[in-house]
């Protein structure tokens, strides 16, 4: 059957609810993470934004703890790069993940050549057993690396083993208030626990659409980077239901997934540089339109999206005047309506606060582009 077509605002708003930033959520910060498969965090603090715009009272704190503790990890996974999630969730999705790293590696331009006949097995025992008995950093892996393998490239030995074996980057690097150079140890060594052996793709995907669909078979492969997926949902197809795009796209979802009318309002939410919102559709019309979409990725200093209505139409970054200690929180936006910008403002002097609680004053500047 072709199913009924959403539009770009219906799909917009099913995926905001699902999201939760429609509304805050009175979620714990591990929950959240879990509900969310993961929080994208090359920018080691981004997580944190990400979380404060989703949830009622967040404590960076507690999200802190949860990675001192050894509850959640920051690790490669989905599209191989380094996100956060849980430790339950890294055990199940890095080896899933695995053959994105594969591919990661043998196409390499710099360290792929240099690897072509390495038995790379001995030194991923070797690394496994050095990180595991003490973290390092990448400088100091390549330099053990060197020393037990002159004959080879360490640079490329490290790169090998950071695709080819599970490994987190340990705390303070990633807690709120706290700065580290990126330090590695392996994943089972970290959290005490085994890989799963058997992990299930087709719950991943479940998880996947009960938090970004409804998707196309497109959409999953971005977000995974993963091949195979129109196999996986031809697999699932009997326990979901589907839709079409505007564009015509079959559309899979999970059944009991919410999904707002396109009328319900959706309030300005600051999203950081990385947000797994924006990164995880092969089609993105659902979030902004082809204007707004250009104006996003135009050249220039930016940090993260505003959403207005639900879609990115303006983009945001922060100049910090250290020696006056006061941050200023600069908007750049399309042409929009006086009590939207309100409300963006508003919004602004909020996440300015939250972001840089060591200024003393802060305040937000109003761009227009239009």
């Amino acid at each position: 059957m072709a199913g009924d077509v959403l539009t770009y605002r219906e799909l917009n708003r099913a995926t905001l609810a699902r999201q939760l930033l429609l509304d805050r959520s009175s979620m714990e910060p591990l929950a959240a993470v879990e509900h969310l498969v993961g929080l994208q965090a090359q920018n080691p603090l981004d997580p944190y934004l990400a979380l404060w715009s989703r949830l009622a009272d967040f404590d960076p704190d507690v999200l802190g703890r949860l990675l001192e503790d050894r509850l959640v990890v920051r690790i490669v996974v989905m599209r191989g790069t380094v996100h956060l999630v849980s430790a339950s969730d890294a055990l199940e999705l890095r080896p899933l993940m695995q053959p994105v790293l594969d591919a990661e590696l043998s196409r390499h331009s710099e360290f792929a050549p240099r690897l072509v006949g390495v038995d790379v097995t001995p030194v991923l025992e070797f690394a496994t057993a050095t990180l595991a008995a003490a973290p390092l950093s990448g400088t100091q892996l390549r330099a053990v690396l060197a020393e037990r393998f002159p004959e080879h490239d360490a640079p490329a030995l490290a790169y090998a083993c950071r695709c080819l074996h599970p490994l987190v980057q340990i705390p303070p690097r990633g807690v709120w208030g706290r700065t580290m150079q990126v330090t590695l140890t392996p994943l089972e060594a970290w959290v005490g626990r085994p890989v799963v052996k058997d992990p299930s793709i087709d719950r991943v995907v479940l998880r996947y659409l009960a938090a970004f669909g409804p998707a196309s078979v497109a959409d999953v492969a971005s977000w995974s980077r993963l091949t195979g997926m129109r196999e996986v949902l031809e697999r699932l197809r009997p326990e979901l239901c589907t839709f079409r795009s505007p564009r015509d796209q079959e559309l899979f979802d999970v059944p009991d997934a919410p999904r707002p009318d396109a009328d319900v309002p959706a309030p300005v939410r600051f999203l950081p540089e990385y947000d797994n919102l924006l990164l995880s559709h092969s089609d993105r019309s659902r979030f902004a339109s082809e204007e707004a979409q250009r104006f996003a990725s135009a050249a220039g200093p930016f940090k993260g999206t505003v959403l207005v209505d639900g879609e990115g139409y303006a983009i945001w970054h922060i100049d910090l005047d250290r020696a006056a200690k006061h941050a200023t929180l600069v908007v750049e936006h399309l042409p929009m309506p006086r009590r939207v910008l309100a409300a963006v403002e508003k919004e602004g002097q909020r996440v300015i606060e939250f972001w840089e609680p060591r200024a003393q004053t802060h305040d937000v500047r109003l761009v227009s582009l239009g």
